[in-house]
């Protein structure tokens, strides 16, 4: 048989045996149990389809639709100037840069190294260096170490894609705390708006309990009137003193928490003035479907990039059965001996290149245990994104309910406090012509105030609503412009070479 055909034999034998070997260590059938679920296959409610009309997604700065200018204002400094945002925006800096430290595995690898020793040789007459006995010379080397990872099974190669895959989730992070962030000071500067609202409500209230009090001194004088009643026109001014004092703590914390959430001092937060917020037309909800209407939400995003980096990791993982080839090489010059730059001429020269392979055989379970790790978190992920996707049109149904129950609540409301004011201004005229006790115009004042805070927090949580449903349609960030494709998602199939040999070593 000719040469060159054993020699071909030969490497294939070798091939066949490393493959085999790499075989003995099988998966034992390890791979993920679960599947993402697609946002159309959800039924969406009554509330969502009708809804559903000409409609658009939120503006990217939404809270401008409250017509304040001092809310714009403080929303800007937030977004420049939050600890939190700045936070998120250093994790996708991280993120990127990690990202760019394992794409460098892909590439060629040259790292350079010399020495320069003087050496002293020992005189020994029976161990001794022979010809070098008791000289000094120079020991020096230089070389160029290279190396190339072949990555024949994809191991960097999906190692670096699964770092992209986290960048671009850590992408979507940031913008939604962006959203958490534009949502909570929105939110707190309507509770601003409303403790203003309940302040003016209880002041009010406190004029009228002191004129209550002079009138019924008045009667008193005129001999109409009793001490019982000054006494009960006296006795809710405490209370209502401690109200006001109440609102004014809570104003003062509003203030601060906004300060806080826009990155200032306390003393910034103290010169926020009364909001001055209203609403137009309400937001409609964009005309699409369930996978549309929850794709633009960055927490939705972040799930599915999660999710395409689990399935990267898993394999990275299949690859660790596979044997490991590499291509390494080396330029250099050495010598001992001569003088000190006498190794760097062309005599000296030396250089080596060749293939390098590793290969697993017996591990102890460490390979199957990896990958039982990358698939359990690759199920984790998927959990997490359907939960997120679940959870994700819950919100804006929630919030579609919640919005037109508003509406419905602010018309009974203003029909309640007036019939209220109706009721109050009756009592008080018979009480000053002596045609009914304090105890009437007393409950008709409470009833009144009462349902003016009512309608306070009614309007309240219509603005509140407003900047819910905004949020939960991902804030107009275009969140969605930014995720992964559908078949980068699914779990990579096990290779068929990982499954020759079964937990037993029986070949299958």
């Amino acid at each position: 048989m000719p040469r060159r055909i054993i020699r071909a034999l030969k490497a294939l034998s070798a091939c066949a045996l490393s493959l085999t070997l790499s075989g003995c260590i099988g998966t034992w059938g390890i791979a993920p149990q679960s599947e993402t679920l697609h946002a159309n296959t959800l039924t969406p409610d009554h509330a969502i389809r009708e809804a559903a009309g000409d409609a658009r997604w939120p503006d990217q700065q939404w809270w401008h639709a409250y017509g304040d200018a001092q809310l714009d204002r403080w929303v800007a400094l937030a977004l420049a100037g939050s600890p939190s945002l700045a936070m998120a925006a250093a994790r996708v800096r991280e993120a990127k840069a990690m990202a760019g430290v394992l794409e460098s595995a892909e590439q060629l690898q040259v790292n350079g190294q010399a020495t320069l020793k003087r050496h002293n040789w020992p005189e020994d007459q029976f161990y001794g260096p022979g010809a070098l006995s008791g000289a000094n010379t120079w020991d020096n080397n230089a070389a160029l170490g290279l190396s190339y990872a072949l990555d024949l099974w994809g191991r960097e190669r999906n190692a670096s894609e699964q770092a992209v895959d986290l960048a671009h989730m850590s992408v979507a992070e940031a913008r939604q705390a962006q959203l958490e962030l534009e949502n909570n000071l929105v939110k707190v500067y309507i509770q601003l708006a409303l403790h203003f609202a309940q302040r003016d409500i209880v002041k009010a209230e406190l004029e009228q309990q002191a004129q209550i009090v002079s009138l019924a001194k008045r009667r008193l004088d005129g001999g109409i009137g009793t001490h019982f009643e000054v006494s009960q026109a006296e006795a809710p001014l405490p209370e209502t003193h401690r109200q006001l004092d109440a609102l004014d703590e809570e104003i003062a914390l509003a203030r601060n928490q906004l300060a806080a959430l826009a990155g200032k001092g306390p003393g910034e937060g103290a010169q926020l003035q009364r909001p001055t917020l209203t609403l137009g037309a309400p937001l409609t909800l964009p005309s699409a479907l369930p996978a549309e209407l929850v794709g633009q939400r960055p927490d939705v995003v972040a799930s599915r990039w999660q999710v395409a980096a689990q399935a990267r990791g898993i394999d990275v993982a299949h690859a660790g059965f596979f044997p490991n080839v590499d291509l390494v090489g080396g330029l250099g010059f050495m010598a001992t001996g001569g003088g000190a730059l006498e190794f760097l001429t062309g005599r000296k020269f030396n250089y080596n290149v060749g293939p390098a392979m590793s290969l697993p055989i017996f591990d102890g379970g460490r390979l199957r245990a990896q990958l039982g790790v990358a698939s359990a978190g690759y199920d984790v992920a998927v959990a997490r994104y359907n939960q997120t996707v679940v959870g994700a049109l819950k919100h804006i149904s929630d919030q579609l309910i919640r919005r037109e129950s508003m509406q419905q609540q602010a018309h009974f409301a203003a029909e309640s406090v007036a019939a209220a004011q109706k009721t109050y201004d009756i009592a008080l005229v018979a009480f000053q012509r002596g045609l009914t006790d304090y105890l009437n115009v007393l409950n008709a004042q409470t009833l009144l105030f009462r349902q003016q805070q009512v309608q306070q927090q009614v309007q309240a949580a219509r603005l509140t609503a407003h900047a819910e449903l905004v949020t939960a349609l991902g804030g107009g960030l275009q969140a969605g412009q930014d995720a992964p494709a559908d078949e980068r998602q699914a779990a990579p199939k096990t290779p068929a070479t990982l499954a020759v040999f079964d937990h037993s070593g029986a070949a299958q």
